[in-house]
């Protein structure tokens, strides 16, 4: 069943973030970053369930093409995204946020 997916403002943070340090490296690769979170989180959003949980009610899926992997928890009326982190990073980061 679909469900409307939330960022909270830490992960849209991230994204921003991770978006302009993409575009650092090399003029466009930002928006293409962006234009897989947005696919990813479509399929979250008609599925929010098809990825696993990776710690207590938390799950994870992996962006196409970078190593970034969304964070994120269902609610019986929505999906809210804790983080969008580079899977190097520390996971106590995403963590926090709970």
């Amino acid at each position: 069943m679909s469900k409307p997916v939330i960022l909270r403002p830490d992960a849209t943070n991230d994204l921003r973030e991770a978006s302009e340090s993409l575009n650092l490296i090399r003029a466009g690769l930002g928006s293409q970053f962006l234009g897989r979170v947005r696919e990813l989180l479509s399929r979250i959003e008609l599925m929010p369930e098809l990825y696993g949980l990776v710690w207590q009610d938390v799950r994870a899926a992996k962006t196409k093409q970078f190593r970034h992997i969304v964070y994120y928890l269902v609610f019986p009326d929505r999906v809210e995204i804790l983080a969008i982190l580079h899977s190097s990073r520390d996971p106590t980061i995403w963590q926090s946020r709970l």
